[in-house]
């Protein structure tokens, strides 16, 4: 069974291999999943570059969320404007004001770990 690949867009993505951001990035790229990256630096992980600029991004599938909710305020409107499917809320991102504003714009919010959904076969 081919499971159809899901543009995701790494949002706290970093470039320390101790980090579930960075371990997200280089998984989903396993699976074959297309990645863009938003962090704090620019710098790369694997064959994803990863920005600092909230760039108009198209086809983004999926938003998988690696901040805690005071950093993730800024992020609101621009993560609602590239209409993904859905929003993965990794542990410790969890947040019921962006929850209700995605499913307020019929975006579906997951509180979910995008590493245990990927070894599952779930993502």
């Amino acid at each position: 069974m081919e499971l159809k690949s899901k543009k995701t867009l790494v949002l706290g993505a970093s470039d320390n291999p101790e980090r579930y951001s960075y371990l997200a990035v280089n998984r989903l790229r396993s699976h074959s999943h297309p990645v863009v990256a938003i962090g704090r630096k620019i710098t790369r992980v694997s064959d994803v570059e990863v920005d600092i600029e909230k760039k108009p991004y198209t086809g983004v599938d999926t938003v998988s969320v690696y901040l805690n909710p005071t950093n993730q305020k800024e992020y609101y409107g621009y993560i609602l404007s590239l209409h993904p499917q859905r929003i993965i809320f990794n542990p410790g991102a969890e947040n019921p004001e962006w929850s209700d504003l995605a499913k307020a714009n019929g975006i579906q919010p997951v509180e979910a770990c995008t590493l245990v959904l990927l070894s599952t076969g779930q993502y």
